[in-house]
């Protein structure tokens, strides 16, 4: 379950787990996130908020830290398409030769997909960590993220993931 690799991430991911105070699942999985100079300022856009102190916390404590772009260009031409910090997560796992990114947007994940890395979301955190044992409830924690942070889950998915989870008869 430990990923040995570095992992880059988008915004929301990190956002959305800092959010529910679960930071410490994505930490347990992915020990070394790499974020792009963008992704932290929008981090900070919100810093007012208690998640910006727990994101804080991470980069202080070493787990995440921000790489700077070495090819601005490909950030610029996903930037056709894509917000800046999702364009700058991609370019970055791309010039870092890691295969995973953390990230929730569909039109990001596509992107990513096309470009041959392999997205994952919050929810596919979650559910990782609920077979590690790490969370006894997918389910509470999918409904916390719905009512703490507005993120949406369709309901099919959300009971599909309880399927997979094992929290549905």
């Amino acid at each position: 379950m430990i990923s040995p690799m570095p992992v880059v991430s988008n915004t929301s991911p990190l956002w959305n787990l800092a959010s529910i105070e679960r930071l410490d699942l994505l930490h347990n999985q992915f020990p070394d996130i790499r974020i792009p100079q963008e992704v932290w300022q929008e981090l900070q856009a919100g810093h007012a908020y208690p998640e910006a102190a727990r994101l804080q916390d991470a980069l202080n404590a070493g787990w995440i830290t921000i790489e700077s772009l070495t090819t601005p260009h490909i950030q610029q031409s996903l930037m056709l398409t894509l917000d800046g910090g999702e364009a700058a997560a991609i370019a970055l796992a791309l010039e870092l030769g890691v295969n995973r990114i953390l990230m929730d947007e569909t039109d990001g994940r596509t992107v990513a997909k096309a470009m041959g890395l392999s997205p994952m979301g919050v929810l596919g955190v979650l559910l990782r960590a609920k077979n590690a044992g790490k969370i006894t409830s997918l389910s509470h924690e999918m409904l916390r993220l719905r009512k703490e942070t507005g993120f949406f889950i369709a309901e099919p998915l959300f009971q599909q993931l309880q399927d997979e989870a094992g929290e549905r008869e």
